[in-house]
């Protein structure tokens, strides 16, 4: 993939090296120190009270506090030099650009979100997360939160290898966006907030996810069209991405089985055929996963 052809967005934000300390963490990531815990459970003793019940109180306060607080990533630009960061700047570009023009197409303005780099944990508006979590989007704050080092782990643990297939997870990710500004994230949390059941294997959450990889697919198609900037192989490592984090074969490798009830992103298969879906004429229409008989 030649991907310095791609314009280098100025919003990416780095804010690797300003994750917390370790210690017990809830909601937001304020560590609570093992000398705290100790405490508590001291004070349970002596009221009688049970110190777990305590700490639950304790964490419901503090992840309250998170949920109403903004996200206090600050950051800065990433150093020139930086070859990772400016690889995630060129593939940012070019999400703006493409997504820019398909908006006015349709008389609509598209807002540009901003991507965080950071290493090991970061507070964002959604709460605490590690980089264990992978890459994620947070609707609260519109940003999106990138650890380098998952790439890295695509390629030892999910043998995903390859700049395409780095590309093709930002560009999920800004599929989540996508879906923000269009309203389908809000619809799919009302759905939540209803008590409705999210899970399973054509559940809500499975048709979300596999929108973003089929916006994800839009994106790949307009870039291409654009900067004529893919090597052969490439397209192959995005699929190859698509297939290795699918729900089923995540599952069987930590499981040793699949549970459909409980997918929450779909199928390898799914995921590859969404991706293609978008990929095959770039619209959006071709993405609409919500009205799908069949995934």
């Amino acid at each position: 993939m030649e991907w310095r052809k791609g314009r280098r967005s100025d919003n990416v934000v780095d804010a690797r090296g300003e994750g917390g300390g370790g210690g017990m963490r809830f909601g937001g990531g304020k560590g609570l120190g093992l000398g705290a815990v100790l405490l508590i459970v001291g004070i349970g003793w002596l009221t009688g009270q049970d110190p777990l019940q305590i700490l639950g109180q304790l964490a419901g306060q503090m992840e309250q506090q998170q949920q109403q607080a903004p996200s206090r990533v600050g950051g800065k630009a990433p150093p020139a030099n930086d070859q990772q960061a400016e690889f995630v700047a060129s593939i940012l570009g070019d999400t703006e650009d493409t997504w820019k023009a398909l908006f006015a197409e349709n008389g609509r303005q598209y807002r540009e979100p901003k991507l965080v780099l950071f290493s090991g944990q970061v507070n964002s508006a959604c709460g605490f997360a590690s980089a264990a979590v992978g890459p994620f989007y947070c609707p609260a704050d519109q940003r999106v939160y990138l650890d380098m080092s998952f790439f890295r782990e695509m390629e030892t643990r999910f043998a995903a290898a390859g700049d395409f297939a780095q590309a093709y997870v930002i560009a999920h990710e800004i599929g989540h966006h996508v879906q923000t500004l269009l309203g389908v994230s809000a619809k799919v949390d009302a759905a939540r907030r209803s008590g409705q059941r999210l899970e399973g294997d054509s559940g809500l959450l499975v048709r979300q996810e596999l929108q973003a990889d089929c916006l994800a697919g839009v994106w790949a198609y307009q870039a291409q069209k654009r900067l004529n900037w893919l090597e052969p192989g490439d397209v192959e490592e995005a699929l190859n991405a698509a297939n290795a984090i699918g729900d089923d074969r995540l599952q069987q490798q930590s499981r040793g089985r699949v549970v459909p009830d409980s997918f929450t992103h779909g199928t390898s298969a799914q995921r590859v055929r969404w991706f293609k879906a978008g990929f095959a004429e770039g619209e959006v229409n071709s993405c609409d996963t919500f009205i799908a008989r069949s995934l």
